[in-house]
């Protein structure tokens, strides 16, 4: 049986932190594709994502803003929002966020949150 695997995308402004990331993703059975902005993500397209991460604070379009623009062309698609400034974390329209991180987070929580997210998404949920 060929299964095949789970496309996770990563937005951030930091390449250290896409590269753990995406080493993170892999080990634990993911597709992982980096990108450094949103605009290089949008570019590039959203058809064969399964699930994005998304840093908030980023210069141009920030997460809230991806969150909303990939909301309207794949409402279907989870998004999760990551940061490490705690004052916008403790922002309302971060709160409300189906997938909502502070860095540093727990690597084995957020695994169990994407499988949780991909599970909902495949069973219509």
């Amino acid at each position: 049986m060929n299964k095949t695997r789970h496309v996770v995308a990563i937005v951030d402004d930091d390449p250290r932190l896409l590269e753990s990331m995406s080493d993170l993703l892999e080990s634990a059975g993911y597709v992982a594709r980096g990108f450094s902005s949103a605009g290089s993500l949008l570019v590039n397209g959203l058809s064969d994502l399964d699930l994005l991460i998304t840093d908030i604070g980023m210069p141009g379009i920030d997460g809230f803003e991806l969150r909303d623009l990939v909301r309207k062309s794949r409402p279907e698609l989870p998004v999760f929002l990551i940061t490490g400034r705690h004052e916008i974390a403790d922002q309302g329209r971060a709160q409300g966020a189906g997938g909502f991180f502070r860095k540093p987070f727990d690597a084995q929580a957020l695994i169990a949150a994407i499988a949780n997210a991909l599970h909902k998404s495949r069973d219509g949920g």
